[in-house]
């Protein structure tokens, strides 16, 4: 028993984060996590449109892809720098997009940081300007989406894990693991793969099944949010702050603030589509 609560503990320090790299590029499997998200979230979609009668075509979902990619990516991106880390970036403008850090000598960072909300809120921006320059229904559009997207996020989490970032808070308990990235060698909960079941497997299955259930265009939507930022307002409870920020409110991480902004909002949109029936 004591072998294998050892061998569990140090999984993470274990697991090296990179397929094969020349120099500083590298190919990394937290980025072929993204390549498989997007792709499992693409077939899902076209397995709705078959089943369920959805009348978009296979080159405006494709068309789609890239925009929401691209919103992801740069929203991501922002709502790091203005949500966990805007003194120092507001410092250090051009560390924002260029992928090295110029603090004390040039060294590569790869654009480390990167926010879901932020990455949310730009893909629901790009998904918006696309929908209004095709002429379609966003909330239509975004309810076809929804329900996909937990379980992409999924392996958005086991990336996180394998590269032994976003780890949770010290724990005393049996599954507790070693983070290589953890200065203090501390046992810590896996928060990374909490997130990855409950805010993405238990999450999927529950939107998936409501699929069929939606009575006016944006529940899904609505659902979504309200159930995304529920689950993980809970699980920031075991998961570390981020380091520069700490708490922000009381006992309250960043990423719980922005949940609850979650819960409110879906809850707003539901009970607003609700009333119009559109």
């Amino acid at each position: 028993m004591n072998n294998f609560t050892d061998f569990w503990q140090r999984i993470p320090e274990n697991i090296d984060p990179k397929i094969f790299g020349i120099g500083n590029f590298q190919i990394r499997y937290y980025g072929l996590m993204y390549v498989v998200a997007f792709t499992i979230a693409y077939i899902l979609i076209m397995k709705r449109i078959r089943e369920e009668g959805i009348s978009f075509s296979k080159e405006t979902i494709q068309d789609s892809f890239v925009w929401m990619i691209l919103g992801i990516m740069l929203g991501g991106r922002l709502g790091y720098v203005l949500f966990y880390n805007f003194s120092y970036y507001i410092s250090n403008p051009l560390e924002i997009f260029l992928p090295f850090s110029f603090n004390n000598g040039v060294r590569f960072t790869g654009l480390a940081g990167m926010s879901y909300h932020g990455g949310l809120i730009g893909a629901i921006t790009a998904m918006f300007l696309f929908c209004r320059k095709k002429k379609i229904s966003f909330w239509l559009f975004s309810d076809l989406i929804a329900p996909t997207v937990p379980l992409g996020y999924t392996f958005g989490r086991i990336g996180n894990f394998i590269n032994g970032e976003l780890y949770g808070r010290a724990t005393t308990m049996p599954w507790g693991m070693y983070f290589p990235m953890d200065e203090s060698k501390s046992l810590r909960h896996p928060s990374q793969l909490y997130e990855a079941f409950f805010e993405g497997i238990l999450l999927f299955i529950f939107l998936w099944k409501l699929r069929r259930r939606r009575s006016f265009n944006g529940f899904l939507s609505a659902m979504y949010l309200i159930g995304y930022g529920m689950v993980r307002f809970f699980i920031e409870f075991f998961r570390e702050p981020d380091p520069q920020l700490g708490f922000i409110l009381g006992p309250l991480s960043m990423g719980q603030a922005l949940c609850f902004v979650m819960i409110i909002s879906g809850a707003a949109i539901y009970f607003t589509r609700r009333c119009r029936k559109t």
